[in-house]
């Protein structure tokens, strides 16, 4: 061979291995705006929901950027969903973008990139020691004791007959994507509600000692816009006593960790049906309000 052709043959190979080494690398890679910050991530699957294309992760420290937390990650590009099923154990890369300074209340978006499989944990018993307790649709839920927003004992058993919409909330949570989006959610179902008396809402705080019942009042107030007492009719507030807040968590596969003056927590959402069971649980915050009226219109129609 012509030694200057063989030369371009050697030159070009190693460019298209060059190339494709660069591609392989970058494949899982989104064009992520420039002010996006990227942190390493390792935690274990869940569960996985196609639909809203996340899965729910309990996910291990993130250094310079959060606590260990059970909570829901949309994976770029979809396709990678595919890849995992509940037990595998992964690693990644967390890609935050802030909201621009226009649009602050948006909250950081945020998502995972890079999904690698490293593992898979086949003999975690389901409700061994350490394991998260799932809820499941058709469990009983116990009857857990709470103090609502006018200093009432309330119990989860008095509910039964109606459904029950639960969600758990504090009310000095600043990320407006968590608490404050649950809020604006219940607000919503609220107003579809109207006077609807088959259903009923309860904001179960998660911050015994600051989320007295006055301050639970005042917030109920605030977040539905109305100065009207008849609210607390279809739509509570409530507190557990703090000795009863981890039995309640366990439950409802809610994590909460103080730090730092505030709670670093997940979220946790969860349609009751009138015979006291679960109709469906949602984590993380994707859930629309269309799905639980969905859950509520069908829990009304008495089970085989």
């Amino acid at each position: 061979m012509n030694p200057q052709i063989q030369v371009l043959s050697r030159t070009l190979i190693v460019g298209i291995v060059c190339v494709a080494a660069l591609s392989s690398s970058a494949c899982h890679r989104t064009n992520a705006p420039a002010n996006a910050k990227r942190y390493p991530f390792t935690g274990r699957i869940v569960s996985v929901d196609s639909k809203s294309e996340s899965a729910t992760i309990d996910g291990d420290l993130i250094q310079g950027f959060m606590e260990p937390m059970v909570m829901s990650y949309k994976f770029k590009p979809a396709s990678m969903l595919r890849q995992v099923a509940p037990g595998d154990s992964i690693s990644a890369e967390v890609v935050v973008v802030e909201p621009d300074a226009n649009n602050r209340d948006a909250g950081p978006d945020y998502w995972l990139e890079n999904v690698k499989v490293t593992g898979h944990e086949k003999s975690r018993p389901a409700q061994g020691p350490g394991a998260m307790h799932i809820p499941q649709s058709g469990e009983e839920v116990p009857d857990f004791s709470l103090t609502n927003q006018d200093g009432k004992r309330v119990s989860l058993k008095q509910y039964r007959g109606k459904v029950l919409l639960v969600t758990f909330i504090y009310t000095r949570c600043p990320f407006q994507d968590f608490c404050p989006r649950m809020s604006r959610n219940f607000d919503e179902i609220y107003k579809q509600m109207g006077e609807d008396g088959a259903m009923h809402l309860l904001s179960i705080s998660f911050d015994p000692e600051h989320d007295t019942p006055k301050v639970l009042r005042k917030y109920g107030f605030s977040v539905a816009h109305t100065q009207d007492a008849a609210l607390f009719k279809r739509w509570e507030f409530a507190v557990p006593r703090a000795a009863d807040l981890p039995r309640i968590a366990d439950f409802f596969a809610l994590t909460v960790t103080p730090e730092g003056g505030l709670i670093t927590h997940n979220l946790s959402t969860a349609v009751i049906g009138p015979d006291g069971k679960i109709v469906n649980w949602y984590h993380g915050g994707d859930w629309q309000v269309s799905d639980l009226m969905k859950d509520a219109a069908g829990a009304r129609v008495p089970r085989a």
